[in-house]
């Protein structure tokens, strides 16, 4: 799909890996809506790259709803979805501390594995009803995993949970939604200069890098951007997971 004049919505598109895809996705021509529940800096990217700020909740029902209302009335119809909201937290299933609190572990499952599932589900409802583009195609979903759905560290088990079901559902997604032209992919990304690492001091994050194999050095999230114009542009790319983690394999911590 040729991004230039649709209507694309990045969830978490105020920061990290959704900041840099809105940004890719705008220099490519796309009018597009920065999804987060932080309005400061989704404004923000929604100024710089002349596109609108939404606030939304992707583990709720009715502001998914909503959210999405707000884009069609002001924009029309969304073709291209790029899931990049999510929370992580680093507790053991047991420790000297006490059990995994159960509702920590639910949160997390909540908003990175059913808030995707509830950005799906609203995108294709109404893109499912849009005309077709050259060669039957409506629209495009991407979802973000991680490579701690397959390499989960100690510590990991809510996270690695929800991108391991994030990953375990693309392919059937993309199967019920393949009769009305939806393409569903799914970026694992390794080790990357988000928000959350790019507070640590630079030895730590250089320390970082160099446990990846090549290139040995953090992913820059206009890296993960590309990649997603790349699925949304390559109309053979569906029901795939792909690995952007320079070869890294995580080791138990």
């Amino acid at each position: 799909m040729d991004a230039s004049g649709q209507v694309a919505i990045v969830t978490g598109g105020g920061s990290g890996l959704g900041e840099a895809t809105a940004r890719a996705l705008a220099a490519r021509g796309a009018k597009v809506a920065v999804f987060d529940v932080g309005m400061e800096r989704a404004e923000k990217v929604a100024a710089d790259i002349g596109g609108i700020a939404v606030k939304c909740d992707v583990s709720s029902a009715e502001s998914g709803e909503a959210a999405f209302k707000e884009v069609t009335d002001k924009l029309g119809s969304p073709r291209i979805l790029i899931n990049c909201a999510g929370i992580a937290i680093a507790m053991k299933t047991t420790s000297k501390d006490g059990v995994h609190a159960l509702d920590a572990f639910q949160k997390v499952i909540n908003v990175n594995l059913a808030g995707t599932f509830n950005m799906i589900r609203l995108f294709a409802s109404i893109c499912e009803k849009s005309e077709p583009l050259e060669g039957g195609e409506r629209g495009v979903i991407v979802n973000t995993a991680s490579v701690a759905a397959f390499d989960g560290q100690i510590g990991q088990a809510a996270y690695s949970a929800s991108k391991g079901g994030v990953v375990g559902m693309t392919l059937p997604i993309a199967r019920d939604l393949s009769r009305a032209g939806i393409r569903v992919c799914t970026i694992a990304p390794g080790i990357f200069k988000t928000p959350m690492l790019a507070g640590l001091p630079e030895d730590a994050q250089r320390s970082l890098g160099q446990q990846v194999p090549f290139p040995s050095r953090l992913g820059e999230p206009a890296e993960y951007g590309a990649l997603a114009c790349h699925i949304v542009e390559n109309q053979m790319l569906n029901a795939e997971t792909i690995r952007l983690d320079g070869a890294i394999r995580m080791a138990p911590r």
